[in-house]
């Protein structure tokens, strides 16, 4: 870890001018990813137009018994930051178009979020359920289903390959900025 955060000192969060004020998420979690315990991680990754504005990677409390459960807790953690970023946002007098959207990789927690039907299994998990349902069915919370290849907080949920660890990083917007750090620092001759 200190070797890698050695070699990006100079990495930063690049920030754009967007005409779009649209505030969405990426939300992940994996099932049972600490072997000592067995509890899931919960990540997510806040936009609001096309910049990064929050993000958090956190051990879950209890142990999920399936991976639709913990993304379940995943989907209502970020809920709970839109909320909160969305109220924020109203008292600076911003206003967001309807609905925002979080984005899961697993189908059957955004099934679930979709069907009107409350499963006797999933009664363990009922106050994220309704929670994020109350959201969704009044219009203000959209649940959409992205593909793995593009879910952005697989890299706070995982060990990834290099490779796609270095994609996601660019897409989330954090960029080697040691050039315009630099300054006026004189190189010698």
């Amino acid at each position: 870890m200190l070797r890698y955060l050695k070699g990006t000192i100079c990495h930063g969060l690049s920030l754009t001018r967007s005409a779009s004020t649209t505030l969405s998420a990426f939300s992940d979690s994996d099932r049972a990813g600490n072997p000592y315990d067995r509890m899931s991680t919960t990540a997510y990754i806040l936009f609001l137009g096309g910049n990064v504005v929050s993000w958090a990677s956190r051990k879950q409390c209890s142990v999920a018994r399936s991976s639709t459960e913990a993304e379940y807790r995943a989907v209502a953690a970020t809920a709970a930051e839109l909320s909160w970023v969305q109220q924020l946002l109203r008292e600076l007098h911003t206003s967001l178009p309807a609905p925002l959207t979080v984005y899961c990789d697993n189908m059957g927690a955004t099934y679930l979020y979709a069907n009107l039907v409350f499963h006797s299994r999933m009664k363990h998990i009922a106050i994220d359920f309704h929670f994020v349902r109350d959201h969704v069915s009044k219009g203000l919370l959209r649940v959409s289903h992205v593909s793995t290849t593009y879910q952005l907080a697989d890299a706070l949920t995982k060990p990834l390959p290099r490779q796609r660890f270095t994609l996601i990083r660019s897409k989330i917007g954090v960029s080697d900025g040691s050039t315009i750090l630099r300054g006026r620092i004189r190189v010698k001759e």
